[in-house]
């Protein structure tokens, strides 16, 4: 890869997170395991659109409180290697961003391991006064949106890009940039990534693309 300024774009369910979602960790918090599973699977394979998932979620997470948040997050399965992959994409210029569909009172405790930017579906923050706003929940298309939006913030366009994924919500995204690492992955991203990584530390999947300089 040419010695020029990247974005490096990470998905965070199933991906950065390996295994789960946060959606998954935030009901276990909450005893819901069972009632998200059924839920999460009306998503992945009978068409749930993402709004309507929030808006069912958001009715059993009627009681989440910012402890159960901020419990739900230190105890999520992440991949090792996250903070130093995205110290090393800082130190060299290059800047780091998650995009996920998941609430973004969630997605933007990123920031605080070094990412230059954390996007998420917009949520009321609990505990909830509010209900969702559909129009504020991102979908896959988003992810691309968001990318440009990035891209022209940093200086640099999606031919400079890099996406980490693992799931059909990543599709639009592999599809837009030049390379793309399937992250643990299923296979609704066959023949779109050009790397494949299947293990728990972020810097490996990061080497594929990046080996070190």
């Amino acid at each position: 890869m040419a010695s020029v300024r990247r974005l490096h774009l990470f998905d965070l369910d199933g991906t950065l997170i390996r295994g789960s979602a946060a959606a998954v960790e935030i009901s276990r918090q909450l005893g819901l395991s069972a009632e998200i599973a059924e839920l999460e699977s009306h998503f992945f394979s009978r068409g749930m659109a993402p709004d309507e998932f929030a808006v069912q979620a958001r009715a059993l997470w009627a009681d989440l409180t910012m402890e159960q948040v901020s419990a739900a997050f230190d105890g999520a399965p992440w991949l090792a290697g996250i903070r130093e992959v995205w110290a090393d994409i800082r130190s060299q210029g290059d800047y780091c961003a998650v995009i996920s569909l998941s609430p973004d009172f969630f997605v933007r405790r990123l920031l605080d391991w070094g990412a230059h930017a954390a996007h998420g579906s917009r949520w009321p923050v609990p505990p909830f006064t509010e209900p969702v706003d559909r129009a504020g929940i991102l979908n896959p298309a988003a992810k691309v949106e968001i990318a440009n939006r990035l891209c022209a913030e940093f200086g640099v366009s999606l031919d400079d890009c890099v996406a980490y994924g693992d799931s059909m919500s990543d599709a639009e995204i592999f599809a837009a940039v030049p390379w793309a690492v399937a992250v643990n992955a299923d296979h609704h991203l066959s023949g779109l990534a050009t790397h494949t990584y299947s293990g728990s530390d972020l810097r490996e999947a990061y080497e594929l693309v990046c080996p070190a300089r």
